[in-house]
C-alpha cells in the first residue's frame, strides 16, 4: 500500500478560491493525501491565491518565501501555486521563486494530481494554465468535490465572466463564462445531502448568467428549481450576481422557491451613473433601485449585502455623495467596501484623475461609518421576532453557547444544547448588534 502522505493548503481570497481549495483537498485525498494544518509536517504545499486586490502577487512572492526554509529542510516538499495570480503570472512565477515546483491555473484544478506525479517522477517543475472552452473539460466526470463544513457545501455552477469591468481582472485569470451541465450539479449536491450537509450555495463569478452556451437550454432559475427539488437538502444560496442579470423569473424565485433563502448579495460598486458608464457597468442607479424594489415588493423581508468601491478614477465629491444616497435608499444589511486599487490588464489602470490615496480613505471611513449605523438599525429591527436558525456550532469554551445562521443569513448566537448542531431550530431575537443577534431557543 502507498504510504500515505500529507497536504497543507493555505487560501486567500473570495468563496470561489474556498471552492476550489475544497477541489484541491478532494482530489489529492483520493490520492491519498490527508490534510493537515501543520505546515511543518506536509509532503505537498500548495498556496491557492487572489489577485483581485492590490499587491497581491506581491504578497505571493512573499508567502513563497517564508517556504524556503520548509523546502531546505525536506527536499521532496512539492509546493504549488494556484488561482488567480498562477494564472496572472504563469511561469514567470518558477523562474522568480527556485523552490517553486507547481504553477496551476483555474482551469486545471483538475490535472494537479498528474502535475504532481510529474514533478514526483521526472524531477522537473511545471506550469499548466490553459484556458478551457467548454464545462466537460473542465468539470470532468466524476465530478470532484466541493468544499464542505458538513453542513454547508459551496458548488461551482460556472466560471469566468463576461463583462469586462473595466476594474477587474476575473475575465483574465478565470476566463470567458462556462457553464457546468445541470446533472453533474444536482449529482453533486444529492452527494453533499448524503453525507449530512443541509445548506447549499452555488457559487460562480456571474452566477445568475449560468446556462449561456449549455446545449441543454437550462438558465439560472430553471437550476434553482432543479436543486429546490433535492429530497433532504433545506436551503439553497447563490452568489455573486450581476444586477442586469436579475430577471424577472430570477426575482420570482424567492417568492416560489421554499428553499431558497431570503438573502442577496447584488454588488452596485457605485450609486454614480458616470461611474458606473465608467465601470462598464451595464445598468443605472435608477435600474439598481428598480431591481431592489421588485426584491422587496415580493419579499419585504429580504436581506441585501452588497460590494461598493470608492476612489474610482474621475470619482467627484458629487459622485460619491450619489453612492451615499444609494446606500441610504436602500439600507443594505452590510457592505464589503475597498478602495479602488489598479490592476494590470485593466482599463481602469490607466484612465486618467486616479483619486489620491488620502481622499479615498476618507471617503471609505465615511461609507464604512454610515454602513455600521445602517447594519445596527436593520439587525434592532428584528428583536421580538422569531427566526429559523440553521444551528451551525458552539462556542469554544462555552459548549452551551450555539450559533447558526437565520434564512437572511444573519448570525444568531443562544444558549442551547450542542446536540442541536446541524437543526432548524426557532430562535426569539432579544438583541440586535451590528454584526450578530442574541436570541433565546424557542
Amino acid at each position: 500500500m502507498e504510504q500515505e502522505r500529507y497536504l497543507f493548503v493555505e487560501t486567500h481570497g473570495c468563496q470561489m478560491n474556498d471552492s476550489d481549495s475544497g477541489k484541491i483537498t478532494s482530489l489529492m485525498s483520493a490520492c491519498n493525501y490527508r490534510t493537515t494544518s501543520d505546515i511543518g509536517k506536509a509532503d505537498i504545499v500548495i498556496l491557492n491565491t487572489c489577485s483581485v486586490r492590490d499587491k497581491a502577487e506581491h504578497k505571493v512572492y512573499s508567502y513563497l518565501g517564508t517556504l524556503k526554509s520548509y523546502k531546505e529542510r525536506n527536499p521532496n516538499l512539492i509546493i504549488g501555486v494556484g488561482g488567480c495570480v498562477a494564472q496572472q503570472e504563469g511561469e514567470r512565477l518558477l523562474k522568480r521563486v527556485p523552490h517553486l515546483d507547481i504553477v496551476f491555473g483555474t482551469h486545471n484544478i483538475h490535472k494537479l494530481p498528474e502535475l504532481v506525479s510529474q514533478v514526483r517522477r521526472n524531477k522537473e517543475r511545471v506550469a499548466e494554465t490553459r484556458f478551457y472552452e467548454n464545462g466537460l473539460d473542465i468539470f470532468p466526470a466524476p465530478v470532484f468535490g466541493s468544499s464542505s463544513n458538513s453542513l454547508k457545501g459551496l458548488v461551482n455552477v460556472m466560471l469566468g465572466c463576461d463583462n469586462f469591468c473595466s476594474y477587474c481582472v476575473v475575465p483574465y485569470v478565470r476566463g470567458r463564462e462556462i457553464s457546468r451541465p445541470s446533472a453533474g450539479i444536482v449529482k453533486e449536491i444529492e452527494g453533499l445531502v448524503s453525507s449530512g450537509v443541509k445548506e447549499v450555495t452555488l457559487i460562480g463569478q456571474n452566477v445568475n448568467s449560468y446556462g449561456r452556451g449549455l446545449d441543454e437550454g437550462t438558465d439560472f432559475p430553471t437550476l434553482l428549481r432543479k436543486v429546490n427539488g433535492i429530497n433532504g437538502l433545506k436551503r439553497i444560496r447563490f452568489m455573486t450576481s450581476h444586477p442586469k442579470d436579475i430577471s424577472d423569473p430570477l426575482i420570482s424565485s424567492f417568492g416560489k422557491l421554499d428553499k431558497l433563502c431570503e438573502h442577496l448579495h447584488l454588488p452596485v460598486q457605485s450609486g454614480s451613473d458616470s461611474v458606473l458608464k465608467k465601470m462598464n457597468r451595464s445598468y443605472s442607479s435608477d435600474g439598481y433601485l428598480s431591481r431592489v424594489q421588485a426584491l422587496r415588493d415580493l419579499s419585504p423581508g429580504m436581506a441585501l449585502t452588497s460590494d461598493i468601491i470608492v476612489g474610482f478614477p474621475g470619482e467627484t465629491d458629487e459622485d460619491f455623495d450619489a453612492t451615499m444616497g444609494l446606500v441610504e435608499k436602500v439600507r443594505y444589511d452590510a457592505i464589503f467596501s475597498f478602495k479602488f486599487s489598479p490592476r494590470l490588464e485593466t482599463k481602469a489602470a490607466g484612465m486618467p484623475d486616479q483619486v489620491n490615496e488620502g481622499l479615498k480613505n476618507e471617503r471609505l471611513l465615511v461609507l464604512q461609518e454610515r454602513q455600521r449605523e445602517i447594519s445596527l438599525e436593520r439587525n434592532m429591527e428584528y428583536e421580538g421576532k422569531v427566526v429559523e436558525v440553521l444551528v451551525e456550532g458552539g462556542g469554544e469554551k462555552n459548549h452551551e453557547r450555539l450559533s447558526g445562521k437565520t434564512r437572511s443569513f444573519k448570525t444568531v448566537k443562544f444558549d442551547g444544547n450542542e446536540e442541536l448542531v446541524g437543526e432548524l431550530v426557532q430562535v426569539r431575537i432579544e438583541k440586535g448588534y451590528v454584526n450578530s443577534l442574541i436570541g433565546k431557543l424557542v
